[in-house]
């Protein structure tokens, strides 16, 4: 709730009167970290003087706008009565000194708000008057805390109920350099052979979920450039149990459960693929959710009114542009997601040889089944919309996403996915090969990746095809006759040039030797829509497309497979070398660099804000509350070293390949997490001897703070 800075002070005074009483004065100096309402706090605090049998008026601080961290500074005055020397002619009530004691200060913040409703509550604070001595001043910081509704006349039932489960997490984070040992081993996991025995791997079999370990491993992978190598070997290592476990069965199951490989891919797509969902997604929900267009296919839920072909025709267009948006999309897709689809293709691929459709269907199973068709259905888990859609909508992105899922699936009986009848009958609109043709081409494409692998059993994969004009490498003389029509081809290896389709290729430009890819201006040779493909040594070829879109898609797709390349350019000439310097900047040399920056390209890497250190502190933290389930693991570790008969029970919920080398990790784990939790209590006790209970560090109601003390008396009393 934030916490508020407070002086007080009871001072004994005689009024004109002659009466002798208590003056309390309340300075209320400031509020730090005060929630946020609706985006917006304009705080202002309330003091008032409560009894038994009496409470003053509330006193109010001015409106501070636009800030979580007022600065009120502000003093205001109540006077209390005691029964000494007092004159009944008074007007203020007299209470003895039990009612006297049992008087409270209190304080409550509010944000002030245009709303019909009024103000909304922020946090409160009640002092008793107790613990002020005569002519006694005390200042101190104070936790807020929610507010004390006393007794409810109501019974519990009367408003009915709603269940919570909240979760509050604390991350005290060291410098870098205390975690190097459990992060460097955590970061080896992709190199550990079997992956089983990395510290990555373990930490998914000892947390009670996957997604629980799945989220800080990805974040911390993310952020060391580690995570499709550890993707990789963890996807590999599923498709080979997969084979083991389900030899007789279809092979399309694999990256169906809940995994570690599939949540950590989830968490990537995620995290990586916010900004592809908002330039893909985002446009047509925002559309659909505006328009409110009726979709209902059902005939039972038709309303009155309503015409089931005009809805199924409504319904249609939406899949249909939705399906092209995502089809022609590749080209946007982040490059990690790229990177981590290739393995999967590759991982499928390689393990069923005898399947050709499971290199589709181990990507599709993730990009269409686990990230568009949940964005879909729920945008506003992938902050498409800020709000959970209203119904008729809501229904209308359920069976939007019901069809992308089949679309994407790729399934030979596709009307036999659907339950309803109403939902196959719809489905005929798209039961057509260039769907599935589209699908392919797409999956093709973000599956693709420019990083040669000797080792890859997948034929090359073709990308794009198609007549442009070139004009000649290397040649001294210039002119139309040096601009020829070849037939272009580009694939996830090289980018090929020929006299017609079919033809052995004239010239072959590897993947990796593609540097930039960027506009030509229109001045260079006096033609429209060109481009140019650099290679290195400064090796150019110029390349015209028959028309502006056609221009785009090509330097699209050529930046998308070669945006991973190392020696990638950062400045390029945008116009062409000619008559013996450079026509944009007039420099002579041929070799000089580039005078103007390359473009971004795709937003296909977005950065993420991630600490590594913290994500390191979060995964100590889960192996520190998981200890007992990693002492268990090493248990079983001896249990399989010693003994070679059937598993016993207590131990097989574990994956243990190689015990030896488990039992090496694990010693590590638990040495690692035992010196940070030393490091931890070191610094509790440092931190706690040099602050004062009531300070800005610890307020009032900081319960870490009492826990320690209440420790700190316990092991007192022990030594005694």
């Amino acid at each position: 709730q934030g916490k508020v800075h407070l002086e007080l002070r009871l001072s004994e005074v005689i009024t004109d009167t002659g009466v002798v009483c208590h003056k309390l004065a309340t300075r209320v100096l400031e509020c730090q970290g005060l929630p946020i309402v609706n985006g917006q706090c304009d705080p202002y605090a309330t003091v008032t003087l409560a009894g038994p049998s009496r409470q003053s008026e509330a006193k109010k601080t001015k409106v501070k706008k636009k800030t979580n961290n007022p600065h009120f500074d502000e003093v205001f005055y109540f006077e209390v009565t005691r029964p000494s020397s007092y004159n009944k002619k008074s007007h203020f009530d007299i209470e003895d000194v039990d009612e006297v004691d049992k008087m409270e200060i209190r304080v409550d913040l509010w944000n002030a708000s245009n709303l019909k409703f009024g103000d909304e509550f922020l946090g409160e604070l009640r002092l008793p008057l107790k613990f002020l001595r005569q002519s006694s001043s005390y200042e101190a910081w104070y936790f807020l805390q929610p507010r004390d509704n006393g007794n409810k006349s109501l019974k519990p039932d009367d408003l009915g109920s709603l269940r919570l489960n909240v979760v509050y997490t604390e991350d005290h984070v060291f410098s870098s350099d205390y975690y190097s040992p459990l992060r460097d081993l955590l970061l080896k996991s992709a190199d550990v052979e079997p992956v089983s025995a990395s510290a990555a791997h373990i930490l998914g079999e000892v947390c009670r979920e996957k997604q629980e370990a799945a989220i800080p491993l990805v974040r911390l992978f993310l952020h060391y450039g580690r995570i499709v190598p550890f993707i990789s070997a963890i996807a590999n290592a599923e498709v080979k149990r997969t084979q083991k476990l389900f030899i007789s069965r279809d092979p399309n199951t694999i990256f169906r459960g809940n995994s570690l490989t599939s949540k950590c891919i989830d968490e990537t797509m995620k995290l990586a693929g916010m900004h592809y969902l908002q330039v893909t997604l985002k446009p047509i929900i925002d559309e659909i959710c505006q328009v409110h267009k009726p979709c209902e296919i059902d005939p039972v839920k038709l309303k009155d009114g309503e015409n089931l072909e005009n809805n199924r025709e409504n319904l249609r267009q939406y899949v249909d542009r939705i399906f092209t948006v995502i089809t022609k999309s590749g080209v946007s897709c982040p490059t990690v997601m790229c990177d981590i689809f290739f393995s999967l293709r590759e991982s499928a691929a390689k393990r069923f040889q005898g399947d050709l459709d499971v290199r589709y269907t181990a990507v599709s199973s993730f990009i269409f089944l686990r990230f568009f068709a949940p964005a879909i259905l729920s945008p506003n888990l992938f902050q498409l919309t800020p709000h959970h859609p209203d119904p008729q909508t809501s229904r209308t992105l359920t069976l939007i996403s019901k069809t992308i899922q089949t679309l994407g699936s790729l399934s030979k009986s596709k009307s036999a996915n659907f339950k309803e009848s109403y939902m196959a009958t719809f489905y005929d609109y798209f039961n057509e090969q260039k769907y599935a043709d589209a699908v392919k081409n797409f999956l093709d494409l973000i599956s693709s990746s420019g990083r040669r692998d000797h080792k890859s059993i997948e034929q090359p994969i073709l990308l794009k095809e198609g007549f442009m004009i070139k004009r000649a490498q290397g040649r001294k003389r210039f002119g139309m006759k040096n601009f020829k029509k070849r037939w272009f081809r580009l694939t996830n290896h090289e980018f090929t040039y020929q006299k017609s389709k079919g033809d052995h290729p004239l010239c072959s430009i590897p993947i990796e030797n593609i540097l930039a890819v960027e506009r030509l201006e229109e001045e260079s040779f006096k033609m429209k829509n060109m481009f140019q493909v650099i290679q290195p040594e400064r090796r150019v070829l110029y390349i015209q497309a028959n028309n502006c879109v056609e221009a785009k898609d090509w330097i699209d797709i050529l930046t998308k497979v070669s945006q991973c390349n190392k020696k990638r350019l950062t400045v390029y000439h945008p116009s062409a070398y000619l008559n013996g310097h450079w026509l944009c900047c007039k420099a002579t040399a041929d070799n000089t660099p580039g005078c103007t920056p390359c473009t971004g390209g795709l937003p296909a890497n977005i950065q993420l804000d991630i600490d590594g250190d913290r994500e390191t502190e979060r995964i100590y933290s889960l192996f520190n509350l998981y200890m007992p389930k990693l002492e268990k693991m090493q248990e079983a570790c001896g249990s399989k070293s010693v003994y070679d008969g059937p598993e016993e029970e207590e131990y097989s919920t574990f994956i243990i390949d190689d015990p030896k080398e488990t039992y090496k990790t694990l010693k590590l784990i638990i040495e690692g997490v035992g010196t940070l939790e030393q490091e931890h209590a070191q610094y509790k006790r440092d931190k706690f001897k040099k602050t004062k209970y009531g300070s800005q560090e610890h307020p009032i109601g900081d319960k870490s703070f009492q826990t320690y003390i209440r420790q700190q008396s316990e092991i007192s009393a022990h030594s005694i």
